[in-house]
């Protein structure tokens, strides 16, 4: 349940209302918005003498949370979240962020030459994989730690954020040494261990959508992060596997404004996973910002053809500016920006 407070409502009532629900064994979650501060009740409610909490000074109302995700549903936090990522990104305001770089970091010159064209071209954050989970082990599984280290000189250089995949528990305090924004996988959206240390960090969590998952359960495996006190998450549509086979997977663009209206978590879409074919993510990008998404992810490569990993769904160059000028376009017509060429 929610614990809506007066307006005037001052901070030694606002504590006493987290004290007494505290007292009662449940988890407090405060959220605080322009008008209103908003307590998120976490537990079994039937502990806390809901009668007589709702004539402590303070309360304006106490409303049952119909939804099994609290902290993640707008119900709890009705204004939308903004996470900062980096010095200066902010994903899920008024600008459409790009997220941009080749699915693996290969080699120095390939990552500096994507970082490059990418912020040149107006991308925020630079995409690229270090630790790469194959379906195939006998597939490039990436550089580790020296690829960390390339993907941050290269983002450093063009004043771009990093964001790149996290794997396991143990990886965590690595990627963070480099990376601005931890992604989880599509493979591990519901791995609730992992999901629960990544609770723990001081770093925004890119968390993409399970190959499989309904929306509840994306928003489930949300739920896991913020109850462990870290509320900078956004959710990355990259496709679901239906029985659909012309493309690699179907992007579900129609999830976007669902969650929109279920949760204030900032959303973005990868149609590069989403297709698996280049030729179809400019168009779904643009569909993606028309449809209300806070920002993209695409996969950038100078060389598509000798790509080590996921070469038929990167862009070339010359096709990534093509993606960024007609997304801004859509983006200036629905009332939002998108970052213009340097």
């Amino acid at each position: 349940m929610i614990i809506v407070c007066e307006t005037k409502a001052t901070e030694a009532q606002i504590s006493a209302l987290q004290q007494v629900i505290r007292e009662a064994g449940l988890q407090v979650h405060r959220s605080d918005g322009t008008e209103y501060t908003v307590l998120g009740v976490v537990g079994d409610r039937s502990r806390l003498d809901i009668d007589a909490f709702s004539l402590m000074p303070g309360v304006r109302n106490v409303v049952p949370v119909s939804t099994p995700y609290k902290l993640a549903s707008r119900e709890f936090h009705p204004e939308n979240t903004v996470v900062p990522v980096g010095e200066t990104t902010l994903v899920g305001g008024a600008e459409v962020v790009v997220m941009a770089g080749p699915c693996a970091v290969e080699n120095a010159e390939q990552i500096e030459a994507s970082a490059q064209f990418v912020a040149k071209s107006g991308a925020r954050i630079l995409r690229g994989g270090a630790f790469k989970p194959r379906s195939s082990p006998y597939s490039y599984q990436g550089l580790g730690v020296e690829g960390l280290k390339m993907l941050r000189h290269a983002a450093d250089s063009y004043r771009l954020a990093v964001v790149t995949e996290v794997m396991t528990i143990e990886q965590i305090e690595t990627v963070c040494e480099y990376a601005d924004l931890l992604q989880v996988g599509a493979r591990n959206m519901q791995n609730y261990p992992f999901l629960t240390a990544l609770g723990r960090v001081k770093k925004p969590i890119l968390l993409k959508r399970g190959m499989a998952a309904t929306i509840q359960e994306w928003l489930m495996s949300a739920e896991y992060i913020l109850t462990e006190g870290n509320h900078d998450v956004i959710l990355c549509e990259r496709g679901i596997r239906t029985f659909e086979t012309a493309t690699r997977n179907t992007l579900d663009l129609s999830a976007v404004p669902v969650i929109k209206h279920l949760s204030h978590l900032p959303i973005i879409v990868d149609p590069s996973h989403g297709v698996g074919d280049r030729r179809f993510v400019v168009p779904m990008a643009r569909a993606a910002v028309a449809a209300g998404a806070d920002g993209v992810l695409v996969e950038v490569h100078p060389d598509p053809d000798k790509a080590l990993s996921d070469g038929p769904q990167s862009l070339t160059f010359e096709e990534f500016g093509t993606l960024m000028n007609r997304c801004r376009i859509i983006a200036t017509t629905i009332g939002r920006s998108l970052a213009r060429t340097n």
